[in-house]
Formats: structure tokens, sequence, C-alpha cells
């Protein structure tokens, strides 16, 4: 990396500039000074071309603007004792390659700008650091988190980013820094550590939305809404993807604390650098969480409802049961509806030749039949407990 100047010192018990320029103080009643009012970084499609801004620095202070990575590249070898910090969107192979050209970029790294879709990772390649970070944004109207892609180049005068996606806004980043010179004099390294901050910061409104939609996604399953499970589904892969984003960062920010002593970081960057493999460690630990739980809660929904289809199924079987008993007596008392019926129906077809016709017990011969099978037929139903 590049030759480390000395760091500023804070005085009076006051906190870092470094730590001031990552976390800006809560409101007061002391109005702040204005932010620069360089304009947010726009999106690829509304810009001329992916080159979003270029800026070469000295001592801390922005000195130019050029308009072209030519322009960049020119101004940066007439002051040698300068830093350049390019940001691209979506670039073109034919800018990539330039850059790579110029400042001796490894041809793997390149390619694994060019193609973005890379899991975060850091490699070193020399004197050049390659970070490739996700971003993650969480949005309020479709309750759903967006993920960007950022790759980042890190040489002893330059700091190149290459962003695929809206997430992150660097802009945000550039503007601290340069209200604090202190800060860019630490050099690329100080840039990087400033990159890796926002993004992990950009974790915390991430995790707060996704907590607000696991409470109302547990007050949903008790409700029985049908349509919590697509739901849960759907944030069970955000947080698969959550988690690549986060995983390999823990491991990515030991890497870079392993190097403290070889490549003589700053003691103040060291301190910066482990605050945030702490919070990546509690990010990352939290999302680990959610996993467990939208899986927890995926099993006690489906508990529920089962228990809800069995006792529907329940209500269908007492139903259907009640049912059949009706349907016994119906059919009961239309059997013995039906014998007197017969009888009646036969002596009823008046013929004149039919056997008992002028007989004077035949009358009451019919009623008794009558009456004997009807009786039989009841105590036969009711043994069968069909009345």
């Amino acid at each position: 990396m590049s030759e480390r100047r000395p760091r500023p010192t804070a005085k009076n018990g006051r906190k870092p500039v470094w730590r001031r320029a990552l976390n800006p103080p809560a409101a007061t009643g002391v109005t702040p000074p204005a932010p620069r009012a360089d304009p947010p970084e726009p999106e690829p499609a509304a810009a001329a071309d992916s080159v979003v801004q270029a800026a070469l620095y000295r001592d801390g202070v922005r000195v130019s603007t050029p308009a072209s990575l030519a322009d960049t590249f020119r101004e940066l070898r007439d002051q040698p004792s300068g830093m350049a910090w390019i940001g691209l969107a979506r670039p073109t192979e034919a800018e990539l390659l330039s850059l790579a050209a110029e400042f001796d970029l490894h041809p793997l790294a390149v390619e694994d700008a060019m193609e973005a879709h890379q899991r975060p990772k850091l490699e070193r390649y020399g004197d050049t650091l390659f970070v490739v970070l996700s971003a993650a944004r969480y949005l309020d109207a479709a309750e759903e988190v967006y993920f960007g892609e950022l790759h980042v180049f890190v040489g002893p005068d330059f700091v190149i980013t290459v962003r695929h996606g809206a997430a992150p806004d660097l802009s945000a980043v550039r503007r601290r820094m340069e209200d604090t010179p202190e800060l860019l004099k630490l050099g690329p390294e100080a840039v990087l550590y400033a990159i890796l901050d926002s993004v992990v910061d950009g974790y915390v409104p991430v995790v707060s939305g996704v907590q607000n939609d696991i409470d109302e996604i547990e007050t949903e399953v008790f409700r029985g809404d049908p349509e919590v499970s697509r739901r849960i589904y759907e944030l069970s892969r955000e947080m698969v993807e959550f988690q690549r984003a986060t995983r390999p960062l823990v491991g990515m920010l030991h890497g870079l604390m392993a190097g403290f002593a070889k490549y003589g970081t700053e003691e103040e960057l060291q301190r910066y650098l482990r605050d945030v493999a702490d919070h990546v460690t509690h990010t990352s630990e939290r999302v680990d969480g959610f996993r467990q739980a939208l899986t927890d809660i995926l099993t006690v929904n489906a508990t529920l409802v089962t228990q809800q289809q069995n006792a529907e199924m329940r209500a269908l079987a007492e139903a259907g049961f009640e049912q059949n008993e009706e349907i016994k007596k119906i059919s009961s008392w239309a059997a013995i509806l039906f014998a007197p019926t017969l009888v009646g129906t036969i002596y009823g077809m008046n013929f004149d030749r039919m056997p008992e016709l002028h007989w004077v017990l035949g009358y009451p011969f019919a009623i008794v039949l009558m009456a004997i099978v009807c009786t039989s037929l009841y105590v036969i139903f009711k043994r069968k407990d069909w009345l």
C-alpha cells in the first residue's frame, strides 16, 4: 500500500476525526455546516456514461474533478503524491480494460468486475486489494430487501469503485470524507474502511425492517392468514441472500486484521476496522437468528394449518354422521309406513275374485296384519338405533 502519513490525534477528549466522519453527530441546537453541493450518484441509465464521479485528492483535499478517465490518468501522473477515487456504475468492458492497463489490475479481478454476481470476498494481487461487497437496502413500500453489488480496487494511489445496482450510495461516503480532510490524508486504505463501514451500517435498517416483518408474520400465523406461508417463504429466500452478503464479510475483515502488522496499517484504522468487524459479526448473528425464527414459524404455521384441516375434517365427519342418522330415521319411518300402504294397495284393487275379499274377518285381519308388520319393523329399527 502507499506510504503512511502521520495520523491526526484527538484533542481535549473529542471523538477522533475518523469516527466523527463515519458517524456524524445527532442533531443538536447548533446547525452543522452545510455539506458539499456535489449531486448524488445518478443511475447508469441517467448518466452519459458509466463514470459516476472521478476526483483527485492531495493531503485530504480535492484538487481536481476530471471529466473522463483519460483526464484522470493524465492528472494522476502529473501529481504523484495525489490519490484518485474513481466511481463507476455498470462500466463497459473497454472502460475496465483501460483501468486495468493504467493501474495494472489483475485480469481475474477485472473479469469478476465485468461479470458481477460475485459473492463477497477479498483478494490481494500484489499492492492492490480487490474487494467484493453486497450492499442491502430495505424497501418499505414493497417490504422487500434489495441487494446491490459493489467491487472495490484499492491500490497505492487509487481507489476504484464499480457499482452494480442502485445500492449503495457512495456519494454520501465521498461527501463525509471530503468534509474531513484529516481522514482522507490516511490514503486509499481509509477510503476502503469508510466504504466497508457504510455498507455494514446499511445493514442496520434492513435488520430492523426484517424484524418488523417477522413480528407481523407471527401475528398473521396465529390469525390464520392463508397468504402467510408465501410471505414466510419469500422472506426466507431474502434471508438466504442476506446471509450470503454478511457471512463472508466476517472472514474478510478478520483477514484484513491479520495483515495489520505486515502491511503497517495505522493503529487508528485498526481500531475502526475491528469495530466494523464487530458490527458485521452482530449482523450475521441476527440474520442467522432470523432464518431460524422463520424456520420455526413455518413449522408452527404448518402445525396450525394441519390442526385446522383436522378440525374441518372432523366437523365434516360429524356433519356426515348426523346426516346419516337423520337418513336412518327417515328410511325407518318410510319402511314402517310402506307396510300398511302395501297391504291397503293390494286390497284396494277391487277385483271380484280375491281370497278373503268377502270374508267377514277380512278387514280386521288386514288391520291386524298392518299393525304386526309396522310393530315388527319399529322394533327391528329401534334395536339397531335407527330410531
